[in-house]
Formats: C-alpha cells, sequence, structure tokens
C-alpha cells in the first residue's frame, strides 16, 4: 500500500507551506485567546426544591413536607441520587440527575410535579423555591476586610456598596458574595413590661409599621383638565419621625412608639465572626463567570483592589485563599514540562541522527502539531484547563513519533547515497502506510474516552478530544511538512554506507532475535512467564480515586452542641488557630464562627480555619504530613469535633448508610463505627448525626385556646418576633439615598433571653383581645434533632474518617471485610457516593472502554492489513506494556488510581507502534520474495533504530513528569512512571517476542486458509480478474 500525499507535498510545497502557515497563525491566536481555567466546564444537572415554614421542627417538615415532595418527583425519568436535608423551619431536598439529563428540562418536570401536590402540603408554608444549581465552579478569589476606624456594618457596607460595584463591572466576574459581617438596620427595641402593662402584643407594633411606614400609589384623578397620579407618602424621614407615630389601646387611647421603645441605628444580631490571624474582618469572595479565564478575571480583580486600597487606604484588603494560583502554577509547570520534553525530545533525536539538519526537521514537527491542536480547542469551545493541559504534555513524545520514523527512514536512504529529494520521495512512500497505521490506533484508543459517560467520562471528553486533535495534525505533519523540508533541508552524504554495513549493537541484537527465533517455545514461555510474575504483582497495588495534592491549604471544619452561640464557637476556633498560628509552616489562618448549613441557615455552632500554609518547597512535611502532626491538637476538646476536608468540602473516608427504621439505623452506625476505629490506618472516626439541642416546647391548652380565640399560630409569630426579629422580607423599611435599611421590631437582648418575660408577653386573639401567653400555654424544656438528613427516601447517616497511610481502595476494602459490615440490619444498606462512588464508577467505565478500544484497534488494523491474524500479532505487545508498567508502579510506591489509568491509556495507544512497524517490514520484504526467517532479520535490523529512537523520545517527554516537585506532582509523577515503564518492557519485548509470535501465527495462518479455501468456490484466478 503507497500512499502518494508525501510525493504531492515535495513536488508542490506551495500549497503545503501555505496549509500549514494558515493553521499555525490560527492557533496562535486561539493560544493567546484561550482562556485559563482549573477544570473543565461540566454542567451537573442539579435541582432544588426549598420549603420554609417558620418555627416548624425537623420532625414535622420531614413528615408534612419532605416525603411528599420526595415522592412527587421520584417518578421523573433520569434521577441519579435525592437528598434532603430538614432544617428548623426549613426543608431543602435536591434531586441529582443523570448527566445526560437536560438541566432546564429537568427544572421544569419538578416544577410540575410539586404544583400537582401544592394543595396536599400545608397552607402555612411559603411557597416552594424550585431551583437549577450552578456548580460550574466555586470561588477562585477570597478576601478580608478590615479597618482601625470603621465598624464592622460600615465594612460589610463598604462591600456590598463599593466593592462589588466595582468587582462585578470587570468582564468575566460573575458575582461577589460577602462572607459574614453584619447588616446595618434600624432596631425598635419594645420594652417588655411597657408591654405588658398596656397589654399591647409586639406583633401589633411589626404590623403597624409596616402598615403606615410606607409610600403607596392611590390611583389617578383628573383636575383642571390634567391627569394627576395620587401618591401617599407614609414613609418617615428620620428615626425621630418613627417615634412619634401613635400606637392605638384597646380602650381609644394611643401612645406613641417611642414611650415604649427604644429606637437607634444598629445592626442585626450577628451570627457569623470572621477573623484573619486573630483580627476581626469581613470577607468577600469573587466568582467567575462561566467561560471566562481564571487568570484574566483574577488579574483584573487584584488591579482593582489595588485601586480600592489606593483610594480608601482606612481600609485593608488581603487576598486570604486563591484557586488562581494552583491554577497559575498547574500552567505554567505545565508549559515548563511541555519545553523540557521537547527539548529531551529533540536531544534524543540529535543523538541517533547526529545531524542538525535532520534533528530541526524532526523537532518543527512539535510547534507545527500542538499549534493547530490550540485551534481545535478553540473550535470545542474549551480552555486550557488541567485536563487539556495533562492531554498535551501526555503526547509531547508522540508528536515526534511519526517525524522521527519519517525522518530516520529518509535519513537511511540518504546514508545509502541517495539524493536528499529522491530519497524523501522513496522514503516517505515506503514508511506512509505504517505512519498512519500508527496515528489510527492511538486514536483509535482515546477517541472512545470522549464517549465514556458518567462524571468521570464528562471529565475527560476534553482530554480525548485533545490527544486525538494532537495525533491527527502530528500525521499530516509527518506526511507534509516533514518530507518536504527534508527534501530541500537535508544534504547528500558524501561517504554512503553499504547496505549490509551493520553497526555493531545492531548485530548484537540480531543475535538475540535469531535464539528467540530457533528457540521459540522456551522464548514465548519465558515472556508468558514475565506476563504473569509481572501481573501478579498488581496485589502489592492499592486502589484508589484520586492522588493527595499539595494545594498548601489546610481547611478545618469545626462544630459545637447546638445551641451554642457564635461567640462561644469563636472562642474554641480562636483557640485552635493561637495553637497552631505558632508552626512554622503556617502563612496565614482566616477562620469563620457561623457558617451556612445545607439549608442556607447560619449555623452558630460550626466554623471553619482556612490555614494557608508556605509554599511546598518551603517546609519540610507535604500537607498531608502537616495534617497528621496536628491531629492530636484536635482531640483535646471532647464537646469540639474538628475534622480535614478538602477544599470542595469533602472528607478523605466516608462512607453513606441508608435506613427506614431510624433507630435500628443509628445503632448499627454506632457499632460499625466502634469497629472500623480498630483498623489502622482511619483515625477520627465518627458518626456524623445532628447533635441534639435544647428546645423550649410551649405547649397550648386546647380548652384555653378555645375559651381565648387565640391560634397557636399568632403564639409562634409572638414569641419568634419578640425573640429574633421579623425577617427582612416581611419588616417595614426605612430608606436612605442608597441603600434600605430594616426596621426590625426585637425585644431588647436582656428581656428576649429571660424566660419569665416570654411567658408575660402578650398574644392577641381573633377578638382583638389580647391575653398573656403564660394563661393559655405550657413551657417545658425537651431536647430534639437540628437536623434530619435523607437520600433516596431513607434516613441518611454517615461515617466519617480521616486517613493515614491508607488510599481510599484499601480503606474501603478493610471495613467491608470487618464482621460488623456484613451483620447490617436488613433496614440498613450502604450507599456508594462521593469518592467512593466515582472511583467504582471509573474503573467500571474505564475497563469497558479499553475493552472498546481494544476492539476498535483490532478492527482497524484489519482493515490496514486485510488479514485476521497479523493483527493479534500486534497487539501482543499490550500484555507486555501493562506488565511493565505494573512493575515500574509497584517499585515507585504508587497505587491505581484515575492518573494511572490514564497512564496505561496512553500505553494502549503507543506500544502497536513498535510491532507494526516490525510485522509492515516483514510483509513487505515476504511480498518481495525473502523467506520468513530473514524477513524477520532484516526487519528487527531496519526497524530498531527508529523503535529506540520513538521509545527513547517518549521517555524523553515523560521524565520531567515524574521529576516534577509542583502541587500535582502527585497527579503526573504516577502517571508518567506507568508510561515509562510500560515503553521499556514493551520495547524490549517487542523486539525480541514479537517476531516469534509473528512467526506463530504464520504458522497458524498456513494451517488455516487452506481449510477455510476448502468452503469457498473463489480461486486465485478469480481474484486476479481485473474489476472495475
Amino acid at each position: 500500500m503507497r500512499l502518494q500525499l508525501s510525493s504531492w507535498a515535495i513536488t508542490r510545497p506551495i500549497p503545503t507551506i501555505v496549509i500549514f502557515l494558515a493553521l499555525t497563525i490560527a492557533g496562535i491566536f486561539s493560544f493567546i485567546h484561550l482562556p485559563v481555567t482549573a477544570n473543565p466546564v461540566i454542567s451537573f444537572p442539579i435541582v432544588t426544591v426549598t420549603v420554609t415554614q417558620d418555627g416548624s421542627s425537623p420532625t414535622e417538615l420531614e413528615n408534612a413536607v419532605t416525603k411528599q415532595i420526595e415522592q412527587a418527583v421520584s417518578g421523573i425519568p433520569g434521577i441519579r441520587h435525592i437528598y434532603s436535608t430538614i432544617t428548623e423551619g426549613i426543608s431543602t431536598t435536591t434531586i441529582e440527575f443523570d448527566l445526560n439529563i437536560d438541566a432546564y428540562i429537568a427544572t421544569n418536570d419538578i416544577r410540575e410535579q410539586i404544583a400537582q401536590i401544592r394543595s396536599d402540603l400545608p397552607q402555612t408554608i411559603d411557597e416552594p423555591l424550585i431551583n437549577r444549581v450552578d456548580v460550574e465552579g466555586g470561588a477562585i478569589l477570597r478576601y478580608a476586610i478590615s479597618s482601625d476606624t470603621q465598624s464592622i456594618a460600615d465594612l460589610s457596607w463598604f462591600v456590598d456598596d463599593t466593592i462589588s460595584k466595582q468587582l462585578i463591572m470587570i468582564p468575566g466576574v460573575q458575582k461577589v458574595n460577602r462572607l459574614g459581617g453584619a447588616d446595618s438596620i434600624i432596631r425598635v427595641e419594645p420594652d417588655a413590661n411597657k408591654l405588658a402593662a398596656l397589654q399591647l402584643s409586639i406583633i401589633s407594633i411589626n404590623e403597624l409599621l409596616r402598615n403606615v411606614h410606607q409610600n403607596s400609589a392611590g390611583g389617578s384623578s383628573k383636575y383642571n383638565d390634567l391627569q394627576h397620579t395620587i401618591r401617599v407618602l407614609g414613609e418617615k424621614k428620620n428615626i425621630d419621625d418613627i417615634k412619634n407615630i401613635q400606637l392605638p389601646l384597646s380602650d381609644q387611647q394611643w401612645v406613641k412608639l417611642g414611650d415604649i421603645a427604644t429606637i437607634y441605628l444598629g445592626q442585626k444580631t450577628t451570627k457569623t465572626v470572621s477573623q484573619l490571624d486573630g483580627k476581626d474582618v469581613v470577607g468577600f469572595a469573587v466568582f467567575r463567570a462561566k467561560g471566562s479565564s481564571d487568570t484574566i478575571v483574577a488579574e483584573e480583580v487584584n488591579r482593582a483592589i489595588a485601586e480600592l486600597t489606593q483610594k480608601h487606604p482606612d481600609v485593608a484588603i488581603e487576598l486570604v485563599s486563591s484557586t488562581v494560583k494552583y491554577t497559575e502554577s498547574s500552567y505554567h509547570l505545565t508549559i515548563q514540562t511541555l519545553l523540557e520534553g521537547a527539548f529531551l525530545t529533540i536531544i534524543i533525536v540529535f543523538f541517533f541522527l547526529k545531524s542538525w539538519r535532520a534533528t530541526l526537521v524532526a523537532a518543527i514537527a512539535l510547534p507545527l502539531s500542538i499549534l493547530p491542536t490550540f485551534f481545535i480547542l478553540a473550535l470545542f469551545d474549551y480552555s486550557l484547563n488541567s485536563i487539556t493541559l495533562l492531554a498535551l504534555t501526555l503526547v509531547i513524545g508522540i508528536l515526534v513519533d511519526d517525524a522521527i520514523v519519517e525522518i530516520e527512514n529518509i535519513q537511511k536512504y540518504i546514508e545509502r547515497g541517495e539524493r536528499p529529494y529522491l530519497a524523501a520521495l522513496k522514503a516517505s512512500d515506503a514508511i506512509g502506510f505504517a505512519i498512519v497505521a500508527i496515528t489510527l490506533t492511538i486514536v483509535a484508543v482515546f477517541l472512545p474516552v470522549s464517549f465514556i459517560g458518567g462524571f468521570v467520562g464528562k471529565y475527560f471528553v476534553p482530554f480525548g478530544i485533545t490527544v486525538s486533535a494532537a495525533v491527527l495534525s502530528s500525521l499530516l505533519v509527518a506526511r507534509l511538512v516533514t518530507p518536504l523540508m527534508a527534501a530541500y533541508l537535508l544534504l547528500p552524504t558524501s561517504k554512503p554506507v553499504k547496505k549490509d554495513n551493520v553497526p555493531k549493537w545492531i548485530l548484537k541484537y540480531t543475535r538475540f532475535l535469531l535464539v528467540t527465533l530457533r528457540h521459540r517455545k522456551l522464548a514465548l514461555s519465558l515472556a508468558l512467564l514475565f506476563l504473569i510474575g509481572s501481573v501478579s504483582t498488581i496485589a502489592y497495588l492499592p486502589a484508589g480515586f484520586m492522588p493527595e495534592g499539595d494545594i498548601s491549604v489546610s481547611q478545618i471544619d469545626v462544630e459545637l452542641p447546638p445551641g451554642t452561640p457564635v461567640e462561644e464557637t469563636n472562642k474554641a476556633i480562636s483557640h485552635l488557630a493561637k495553637l497552631l498560628g505558632d508552626r512554622e509552616e503556617v502563612k496565614s489562618i482566616y477562620t469563620i464562627a457561623g457558617i451556612s448549613d445545607d439549608a442556607d441557615g447560619i449555623a452558630q455552632h460550626k466554623g471553619q480555619l482556612i490555614l494557608t500554609l508556605i509554599e511546598p518547597h518551603e517546609r519540610a512535611m507535604s500537607q498531608k504530613q502537616f495534617e497528621n502532626s496536628i491531629a492530636h491538637l484536635l482531640q483535646q476538646s471532647p464537646d469540639v469535633r474538628y475534622t480535614f476536608s478538602n477544599s470542595d468540602g469533602n472528607k478523605e473516608f466516608s462512607l453513606t448508610f441508608t435506613g427506614t427504621d431510624p433507630e435500628e439505623l443509628e445503632a448499627a452506625m454506632h457499632t460499625l463505627r466502634d469497629s472500623i476505629a480498630t483498623v489502622k490506618g482511619i483515625n477520627n472516626v465518627r458518626v456524623v448525626k445532628p447533635l441534639l439541642r435544647k428546645e423550649l416546647i410551649v405547649t397550648p391548652s386546647t380548652d384555653d385556646l378555645g375559651r381565648t380565640a387565640v391560634s397557636a399560630d399568632e403564639i409562634a409569630n409572638t414569641l419568634r418576633v419578640a425573640s429574633m426579629g421579623e425577617s427582612n422580607s416581611r419588616s417595614a423599611k426605612f430608606n436612605l439615598p442608597e441603600r434600605q435599611l430594616a426596621l426590625q421590631v426585637i425585644l431588647p437582648d436582656y428581656q428576649k433571653d429571660d424566660l419569665n418575660v416570654l411567658n408575660n408577653l402578650y398574644v392577641r386573639s381573633n377578638t382583638q383581645l389580647s391575653v398573656p401567653i403564660k394563661s393559655v400555654t405550657n413551657i417545658d424544656f425537651s431536647d430534639g434533632p437540628t437536623q434530619i438528613d435523607r437520600v433516596n427516601r431513607s434516613r441518611k447517616m454517615v461515617i466519617e474518617g480521616n486517613l493515614e497511610g491508607l488510599t481510599l481502595g484499601e480503606a474501603l476494602e478493610n471495613v467491608k471485610a470487618l464482621p460488623e459490615y456484613n451483620a447490617l440490619p436488613l433496614s440498613v444498606e450502604p450507599l456508594e457516593d462521593g469518592d467512593i462512588e466515582y472511583m467504582n464508577d471509573m474503573f467500571n467505565r474505564f475497563s469497558t472502554t479499553m475493552l472498546f478500544s481494544v476492539l476498535l484497534v483490532f478492527a482497524i488494523l484489519i482493515i490496514l492489513f486485510k488479514d485476521f491474524m497479523q493483527p493479534i500479532t500486534i497487539l501482543a505487545a499490550l500484555p507486555f506494556s501493562i506488565g511493565g508498567a505494573i512493575i515500574a508502579l509497584v517499585l515507585y510506591g504508587a497505587m491505581i488510581d484515575l492518573p494511572v489509568i490514564i497512564g496505561i491509556l496512553m500505553l494502549m495507544g503507543i506500544v502497536t507502534k513498535n510491532s507494526i512497524l516490525l510485522v509492515e517490514f516483514i510483509l513487505e520484504k515476504e511480498r518481495r520474495g525473502l523467506s520468513r526467517e530473514n524477513a524477520i532479520i532484516e526487519a528487527g535490523q531496519e526497524r530498531i533504530r527508529p523503535i529506540i529512537m520513538t521509545t527513547f523520545a517518549m521517555i524523553g517527554g515523560m521524565i520531567p513528569l515524574v521529576l516534577t516537585t509542583g502541587a500535582d506532582a502527585g497527579f503526573r509523577a504516577p502517571m508518567a512512571v506507568a508510561v515509562i515503564g510500560g515503553l521499556l518492557s514493551s520495547t524490549v519485548l517487542s523486539l525480541l517476542f514479537v517476531p516469534v509470535i509473528y512467526s506463530f501465527m504464520d504458522d497458524l495462518k498456513k494451517k488455516i486458509l487452506p481449510q477455510l479455501a476448502k468452503l469457498t468456490s473463489v480461486t486465485e484466478a478469480d481474484r486476479n480478474v481485473k474489476h472495475w
């Protein structure tokens, strides 16, 4: 089979030059404008349904609301999981769909289902809020703002008004969220004793302010032939006007609001305290818009922050954390690795060819292959992220492979006396079939990665596209540019080398090859022995999902008993921060007391410490080692839970269980927890369940309610406003030139926490008379859950822990071997989610993809070689490479995880190269009349140099990945180790044992074909007849 594409390029150089000039310009332009992000953009179809009902307990909401919603949406096709979290007054149900479901369609389906059951839900709930969740990415920058002259409330308004307005105008900024701080409000604090003396309900004050303090439209009127709009202006101009508002009493009397209440400009009760290195601050986070570049957005935001600090010298704004730093580090490391790999590759080519002109021809393939790939990335609307950059790093050695094979073959013709122009014509045509076959097999391996499906598959769609685009670009370069440049740039040799003048090292190889051919069974047995021995060592490789990275940020989640005020939570967090602040590895500590829980409320008993560490090369221990070294500090207080989590909030080890019987589920979890705690390497094991909090149980008397016509809702509303204040949406507003302040009615701090005061509050009846709460209720103390978690319509509980010296796969295997795990009650079932779900899904999907890739490669080879037997010979190199990869990983101490699987996929694509070069040449020589043994010997002698060159070129491209010390070294290094180990083993074994397998397959073919020929009437003469 002869491909004339190279001849066309050599004889017509102008079109080739124009084509690649255009591709190069397009690639450079695309590279400049491609956004740089941490990860690929993946749209997750997730929808939430949030229902609020003030004052409802989690248990009440679960029965009256949550179960109804779960039942309604469960029949929608494509649902993966249904999660529900119920806290006091809030039920949030999260529906996670399969990734192939359109998020907008899913949202509409859920909206329709909720509308159908709305009449079955309590009428006192707020309307259900149905939202599509955008999880494209989190905050890329977090800042802390402080001042010696401004209060926290003033700083909060500065963030909301000045900083947010300026940053949101920057292209690429999606939103700016304030973290913590306090909102200014007009506090209206009635004296409870005066209310009781006047028999006034606190609800009356709140409603009066809403009704009186407002401007309203009054229609329109025609006056003097002109149409006038009518406006009712009830808003007060200042606080003194509010104090003068008259409240009606029951006896036709009036009282001024200012006579019974203290009214002043204050701030909302603080539920969150943020500190940076012990100093009170207000935080804010910047989110990147979809499709924007992390680095460009961060650069513009930092420039804007610098301008703000110049304009406001009394304010200090400090960067607390930045994912962009990690993204930039990864990006620059990848570019550096690309350049280092390219440099090593070029050095290797020069070492073998010993000609700077030939080396230049081969080296030019790198930029000409990579630049068009950037153009393809732009067409697919991809970014330069961890996955696309990883793909380019991995293929750096492959991109020059085709050019090496091409230029080496041309150089061989020149060394034998051919003029460069004629050598390029003859050599490129001779090698064309092998180069196309090599490239197509690589594409056949990686393109299916784009269609894996699931989370891992979506994540790696850009990977398969990038590798395929780069490899196909390198094929065009090898078939067009390389022979063209060789024809015009290479020089003829003055000392031609005779064809039978074989270098000594190749003669040594020939002798080994002859030994294997003459002792075929022994050679094949040794190869199988190596394969069995190497694969058996896989038992020493643990399994995991993702390797640990060192991002120089440790996050510690803190939880105190429910009901703990934010001040006490802050004390506990500050105590730990003080202990950790003395560690030399710690650069800064950002603390938050009072954080958002799963239902968008503020949990005052929870908090976080975000420790920013110095750079990895500046400290003696890794991030993981540092976390292990401070673990003992977290055990000092039995009333405080401290747990490490990653930047996404996930724990290292987490097992989820569901059950239909809450009591049986909880008992089983505590038993299993005690058992897991005995497993070495799983530390700080705990059952994650909401702690019980103290409750004031107000029980209305049925007889008294009927006698006084007081409703239970009125009692609940009175107590809520008195103790917490009304929500902003239901409060009257005081308008300032640039903002609105809520008029919040609430008892003074010294009264709202007094049980006697609450008992003596007056509550209105349906007859407009007021009676003391104590006359119609009984108040008692009790305990109740702060939160109920459900998944897939059952109660959920989680066992968490931190890993030390164990991978996720090893930990899971040890736990599943425990007797207590295998003796769980029938009502309790384990649920795979989080990293465990992703790990199992990854192994299942990639194993299927690998099988499909092998079959696709086999099919392509059959089509190209028009033979069923020799593709088997070519694929025989695959197990040898995997065996070498396993041995290398065992020696390196790695585990089988996502990057290693990527490395094995890479091997599947490139190790067939050696076999194709050998088998194609053997077949060609046999067609020219050589005996099988002579054809094999000549193929080995002719092809060993390009095989060795391409192998070392690919290893050269991998070496920088092994030696890298960046934040993502744990991801890149094991992958490169697997590739290098597989390349070495497959190259050595392919050169010696693939010829042996070829001979066996050839013998088998000669035995089978005559038998198959008896089944058909087609003769050789029929095949030789000329046809259309």
